[in-house]
């Protein structure tokens, strides 16, 4: 392949060179590595990472795929090598977006009566079913309005010193890999608004839930235990994306579906729904 060469080398935190770069160490790859899996050369990569050969349009778009960059940055490394973005950040009312948000209202519908809603790769809550509303208003009617935020964000709910905490039985346990989760989310995603987030919360935690967790049983999954009025709730996570998006707001996406870790907490979802 040959060799267009620049009169320097690009500069700047956003130039293409440094992006390929921290994306490929983001991957723990080395140039070897992914040069085999791109079906590149080496030199060839080296040569980018350094800024000495100019990307084509399509080995931007070969590179970022086989390092699994989401689509928002992709946009970035093509932005940043000269080229113009190649997908498109709908907003969810956009009609072309109505097949992808028929499919999120029928799966929280269908995963009720249990708690279930659509989060952005910051953790704002873009949908959410019947059940999950419930659960929230448990905490209280004005949580949202105490947490913060222009949006309602699950991190807020957790960590703001104002949410959900005073009423997780298992905190020392579940809250430090929530954070964890998050932060990986946040360098896996490139997710600046996430990391703005867990910047701005990370003042009201203690050393337990930043760096260990405590007393973390060793089951297949670790549920969240909330108590409040006399009511006990045993839940646990499963996570569901989009796996061949091509908006960058679908592919940010995520569904989280609560189930029930308990009999007794199926049991009163069940009967709060009068299924």
């Amino acid at each position: 392949m040959p060799l267009s060469t620049l009169t320097g080398p690009e500069t700047g935190e956003r130039g293409f060179p440094q992006l390929l770069r921290t994306w490929r160490q983001k991957r723990r790859l080395s140039q070897l590595d992914l040069a085999l899996s791109a079906g590149v050369s080496q030199r060839h990569l080296s040569y980018l990472e350094s800024g000495r050969a100019k990307p084509s349009r399509n080995m931007i778009l070969q590179l970022s795929e086989t390092l699994e960059v989401p689509l928002r940055e992709r946009n970035d490394w093509l932005t940043a090598a000269g080229f113009a973005p190649a997908f498109r950040a709908r907003p969810l009312d956009d009609p072309q977006m109505a097949q992808v948000m028929g499919a999120v209202r029928m799966m929280l519908a269908n995963h009720e009566p249990f708690p279930a809603v659509a989060l952005d790769r910051a953790w704002n809550i873009r949908m959410s079913n019947a059940p999950f509303d419930m659960l929230a208003a448990m905490i209280g009617a004005d949580v949202w309005a105490r947490v913060g935020g222009a949006e309602r964000n699950l991190m807020r709910l957790f960590f703001h010193p104002g949410g959900i905490r005073p009423f997780v039985e298992n905190w020392s346990s579940v809250a430090p890999l929530l954070w964890h989760r998050a932060q990986r989310e946040a360098e896996a995603l490139g997710g600046q608004e996430m990391k703005e987030v867990l910047s701005e919360l990370g003042q009201y935690q203690d050393d337990e839930t930043l760096w260990a967790a405590e007393d973390a049983a060793l089951v297949p999954v670790l549920p969240l235990v909330i108590a409040k009025d006399g009511a006990r709730i045993s839940l646990f996570t499963v996570i569901a994306t989009f796996g061949t998006a091509q908006d960058v707001t679908a592919d940010e996406l995520r569904i989280e579906s609560l189930f029930p870790a308990d009999e007794a907490t199926e049991m009163l979802f069940r009967e709060a729904a009068g299924t």
